[in-house]
């Protein structure tokens, strides 16, 4: 089912036409003649395609397991914004229905202890605020009347309380007493004065000043009321005492906390008075506390406060009743993530390995079982590892399962591996779609022959006799990871003849700490580049690329690696350089991550280790580059700042190379966030390699 406001399917297709001219040229040309006529156009992934996407997200299994609620994201192309609707999975007969599904927006379900309620966050009354509604009853009440956004919804286990953090506003730094302005008169707007050390952030703008703090809220309705107190913010995963007393979270509660945001301890609140009792006290952080059912053990996660740029996080239990801490799994070289207890010795996981998120297992004894690694399809765009899950006492889990040709559809699997997939949301769009193939390549690095793993999407109906062009695109991060996961923008690439390369160069997470921190003090350098390199030609010898049609692309951290590369090579016939960082000098003293930024990925401040920091800038080669440079970066990116790209751009003019700079009006770091922008992105990407393909590929 597609939603599409209240137009018909035709008359957005019109629209779409008249509204994004440039994507003509793009779509009616295929970028090589190996994508033959036997493949009709209108069964290749197209650009339009992107706005009838679909895929779920937050999976909520029912406390028995019997019944699944979860978020349905589609996109609106008459609005450019997603929808995000609630629908109600039956496990046993895999039928759905719609709780909410219409122009309003629907996050965060959270069932009751009795599965009975189901307590979600919506505008439905033109602002966010909290509803409960009645399965039995098929009734839904408003129960808050609250003033900015609500994150962390919990409820009590006694079904009477529901517990959320907010912000509470402070008033704004007042240093200069003004005048008193003549009745009529027009001045212009107040200065804003800045005292933070923390005051901006990407997809945000300034941050208001005030301090997140625990509510509670009763859940027929009534008046919230504020638990913690002081200058500190408390977020995160919130878990309710078994007799619904007190509340278990974490916050970083030390006097300059803007300064070590590699520190955070466990606390509980009391219900009654607000009393705070501090439980741990570890250096490092410890946070995602969640109680067993019975209440006698709290799991919890915790890493260390070590100056790097990539941490496991390791899972711990405390009895509850002495206190006492113990790890689980101690060396297990991976990250566990978002731990959910089954029984009173066994709980569900998630963690990365090897490109793809796992769901599995583990004992309070730390053995560690794995259910599947088909955890993934969140990330729409690019093929990022992805994914949640929810757990159920019975031993049940829902998921969001995906796969290389398509996002996420909502599964459940048991302790027994037993699965069975519930949804199939996108079979309207793809079953008469030919997407491209995904394949996992595996080589060595020429720096060092450290092993990497990639993958490479193969062109519809590819023929491994013919040359085809290649497009490196570099993921994020850098420590994140790529997989062999569905990907618009690589599909879209791929639909238009070209073979796309993708690896987990080091520094990527998913594979231990050790490979993580190859690239510490190394972002970006000739080590990851060799990298890549060494993928480029791993695939040439392939014997399907043409060599004289290789290009390059990446976003972000990928940005900084393809600017950065086209400083040491010129094989590339052309590059597009997405919201990068081009001075490491200047960006991380005008971002909002340089607060956590610079301790971790440098070796000090940027004042004393000039050098170094010029090292790591794709500036520092500029003199080198002779690739044609697309540059496309959001105008309110604060994460890589526009002046950035704006230097690398002037850098290029100045120097006379074929260069072109995309602003995105209205786009954070987050580029792709809308459709359209998605849209952008690739249709320029693609126009841009198109002009520098060879005259044979044209």
């Amino acid at each position: 089912m597609r939603f599409f406001s209240r137009f018909s399917y035709r008359l957005v297709l019109a629209v779409s036409v008249v509204t994004a001219p440039f994507l003509t040229v793009a779509n009616s040309v295929m970028a090589n003649s190996a994508v033959t006529t036997s493949i009709s156009a209108n069964s290749l992934f197209e650009a339009k395609d992107i706005f009838s996407l679909e895929y779920a997200s937050e999976p909520q299994i029912s406390p028995d397991g019997s019944k699944i609620v979860y978020i349905r994201n589609s996109n609106d192309i008459m609005t450019d914004n997603k929808n995000k609707n609630l629908w109600l999975i039956d496990v046993k007969s895999k039928k759905q229905i719609p709780l909410f599904s219409d122009d309003k927006q629907y996050s965060s379900p959270r069932w009751s202890a009795d599965g009975e309620k189901i307590a979600f966050i919506s505008n439905l009354t033109g602002s966010y605020q909290v509803h409960v509604h009645y399965l039995k009853q098929n009734r839904t009440a408003l129960v808050s009347q609250l003033q900015g956004g609500i994150g962390s919804l919990t409820w009590s286990p006694d079904g009477k309380w529901l517990a959320f953090s907010q912000l509470v506003a402070e008033p704004a730094t007042v240093i200069a007493k003004m005048p008193k302005k003549p009745k009529g008169a027009k001045w212009s707007k107040p200065v804003v004065v800045i005292d933070k050390a923390y005051y901006q952030s990407d997809g945000r703008g300034l941050v208001k000043p005030g301090y997140k703090h625990i509510f509670v809220l009763p859940s027929e309705g009534g008046t919230p009321r504020q638990l913690t107190q002081g200058d500190f913010h408390h977020k995160g995963t919130l878990t309710w005492t078994k007799n619904s007393d007190g509340i278990v979270f974490s916050a970083n509660r030390i006097k300059d906390w803007e300064y070590k945001s590699l520190e955070g301890n466990l606390y509980q609140v009391n219900l009654a008075g607000g009393e705070l009792k501090q439980l741990t006290r570890k250096p490092g952080k410890e946070f995602n506390p969640v109680f067993s059912e019975n209440g006698k053990k709290l799991a919890f996660l915790s890493t260390s406060n070590a100056l790097n740029p990539y941490r496991n996080a390791k899972l711990n239990i405390m009895d509850w009743k002495t206190k006492k801490v113990t790890a689980v799994a101690r060396d297990f070289d991976r990250s566990i993530r978002d731990p959910q207890w089954l029984s009173s010795s066994l709980l569900a996981i998630s963690y990365d390995d090897f490109g793809k998120r796992k769901l599995a297992t583990i004992s309070t004894k730390g053995k560690i079982k794995d259910l599947t690694n088909t955890l993934a399809g969140t990330s729409i765009g690019r093929p990022y590892i992805s994914g949640s899950f929810t757990a159920s006492n019975e031993g049940y889990m829902a998921f969001t399962q995906g796969s290389s040709s398509r996002p996420a559809d909502v599964a459940v699997i048991n302790t027994r591996k037993k699965l069975s997939k519930l949804t199939q949301l996108n079979e309207d769009l793809f079953g008469h779609k030919t997407l491209g193939k995904v394949h996992e390549v595996n080589y060595k690095s020429s720096f060092d022959g450290e092993p990497i793993q990639g993958w490479y999407i193969t062109p519809p109906n590819f023929d491994p006799k013919k040359q085809y062009p290649l497009i490196l695109e570099i993921h994020g991060g850098p420590h994140l990871a790529y997989g062999p996961h569905f990907s618009a923008e690589l599909q879209r690439f791929a639909a238009q003849g070209y073979v796309v390369f993708y690896d987990n160069h080091r520094g990527s997470s998913s594979y231990g700490e050790r490979f993580a921190m190859l690239l510490k003090y190394k972002y970006s350098s000739k080590e990851d580049f060799a990298d890549h390199n060494s993928g480029v030609d791993a695939m040439v010898d392939m014997g399907f690329i043409d060599e004289q049609n290789l290009f390059i692309a990446g976003g972000s951290a990928g940005g900084i690696a393809t600017a950065y590369a086209i400083g040491l090579t010129d094989r590339f016939a052309a590059a597009v350089v997405v919201k990068p960082v081009i001075n490491w000098l200047s960006k991380v003293l005008t971002a909002d991550s340089g607060l956590g930024q610079i301790p971790t990925q440098f070796p000090g401040m940027p004042w004393e280790h000039v050098e170094h920091y010029w090292k790591r800038s794709p500036m520092s080669l500029v003199g080198n580059v002779t690739t044609p440079t697309m540059l496309i970066t959001g105008e309110e990116d604060l994460r890589t700042p526009m002046a950035q790209t704006e230097q690398f751009y002037q850098a290029l003019k100045l120097r006379k190379i074929d260069t072109v700079l995309i602003k995105v009006p209205g786009a954070p770091h987050g580029i792709a966030g809308k459709p359209s922008r998605m849209i952008t992105k690739i249709e320029h990407s693609l126009a841009w390699f198109k002009k520098y393909l060879s005259k044979t590929e044209k």
